[in-house]
This record gives C-alpha cells, sequence and structure tokens, in this order.
C-alpha cells in the first residue's frame, strides 16, 4: 500500500483547506519561502523503513504525513502482536530566515474495522528535540464499526509552545494504534488503520507561524 508524494500533495489541496474551521487559532503571518522537512528518522513497527512521507502544503501553513503500512488488527488470523502499532518520526524542519513555527492543530484520519465488543485506541504526541514532551492525547473507537475515522487535537493560542528562534532541532512525532478483540466475535479479525490508501487519510499538522 504505497502512495506517492504526487497524490499526497494533490489530495492534500483539496482536503487541507475545508478541515481548518475559520476561527480555530489566530492566522499569523506566513513566510513566503518555503518550509522543507526532511524525514531523518522512522522508528516502528507502523512505519518500516520507506513506509512514512511528508508533504508540505502549498500555502506553507501545514504539512501531511502519509503511511502505507500502519494497521494494528487482533482476533482472527491476526498475530499476538499484531494488536499494538506505533510509529516514531524524527522531523528535520528546515524553517524559512526570520521565522519560527509551533503545531496549532492535528487531524488524524485512518479507517476502522471493528467487530462487536472489539475496541481500538489512537495516541499521539509531538515535541521538539531536547525539550519536554506534549501532554499525550488518546481517542477511543469501540465495535461494532466499519468506516473511516477522524479525530482532531487543537492547541489554544495562549499554549502554543514555539521552537525557540535560531534553534535546530528535530521534531519528534510520535503515534500509537492498538487493537483490543473480546466478546462473541473475538474470532473475527478487527482493526484500525492510519494507511493512506487513496490519498484521502493522511495525518495533517497545522502550523502557526511567528516573526523572530
Amino acid at each position: 500500500m504505497r502512495i506517492s508524494l504526487a497524490v499526497a500533495a494533490a489530495s492534500f489541496a483539496a482536503v487541507a483547506g475545508a478541515a481548518v474551521p475559520s476561527g480555530a487559532f489566530a492566522a499569523p503571518p506566513v513566510p513566503a519561502d518555503e518550509m522543507v522537512i526532511d524525514v531523518v528518522a522512522a522508528n516502528g513497527s507502523g512505519c518500516p523503513l520507506g513506509t512514512a512521507a511528508v508533504t508540505v502544503s502549498p500555502d506553507n501553513k501545514a504539512f501531511t504525513v502519509s503511511y502505507s503500512e500502519y494497521t494494528a488488527q487482533a482476533g482472527g488470523t491476526a498475530k499476538p502482536t499484531d494488536f499494538r502499532k506505533n510509529c516514531q518520526l524524527g522531523l528535520n524542519v528546515h524553517v524559512p530566515q526570520g521565522y519560527t513555527y509551533a503545531i496549532a492543530k492535528a487531524d488524524y484520519r485512518g479507517f476502522a474495522h471493528l467487530e462487536k465488543g472489539a475496541s481500538a485506541t489512537q495516541t499521539s504526541f509531538y515535541y521538539f528535540q531536547g525539550e519536554s514532551k506534549t501532554d499525550r492525547s488518546r481517542h477511543v473507537f469501540t465495535g461494532p464499526s466499519d468506516s473511516d475515522w477522524q479525530r482532531t487535537d487543537a492547541v489554544s493560542v495562549s499554549s502554543l509552545s514555539y521552537l525557540p528562534c535560531g534553534e535546530r532541532r528535530y521534531l519528534n512525532v510520535n503515534t500509537e494504534l492498538r487493537v483490543t478483540s473480546t466478546g462473541p466475535d473475538k474470532k473475527k479479525t478487527s482493526f484500525i488503520t492510519m494507511d493512506s490508501t487513496d490519498g484521502n487519510l493522511d495525518t495533517i499538522y497545522h502550523v502557526a507561524w511567528k516573526k523572530c
């Protein structure tokens, strides 16, 4: 389940703008120079080498993370270790001169097929290298379910954590999926995924800019 950057970029233009409700957070100045992001580290069972990619939005206001092998499953023919998948990304964000940034909001998307009695969780946190981790967010899903899902974590303007001006630190992005299969249908496979098979299930991180 691979997705090209071209597909991710094309879908982003249609999705990112619609995903941001007006007034969600104050609109900061946006640099004219492009933000460039390199994936310098990818560790975890949810993002084997070459299965996670990053695309910056054309307006410099957000970036997407696309996964192609990020599925946790339990029950049925699933292996005992498949119930939990995680991914730890190290992102080298090249910030335009004279600016710094913070993560203002994150939109997580995926698909869940959960039999009756099954449940799943999606957790995430992110932080700049050398600094304290942000509070971990956790979203719970219960079966029966068989549909796309989306969850959003937003940060208030007063709580934005900006990268110190002039410093170069990796942005660490950590996510996890878990599935628990119990009840009468535990012999059937339940799963939750953040795979991006058609370009519409990317994770979107919205950026707040600030001049130094």
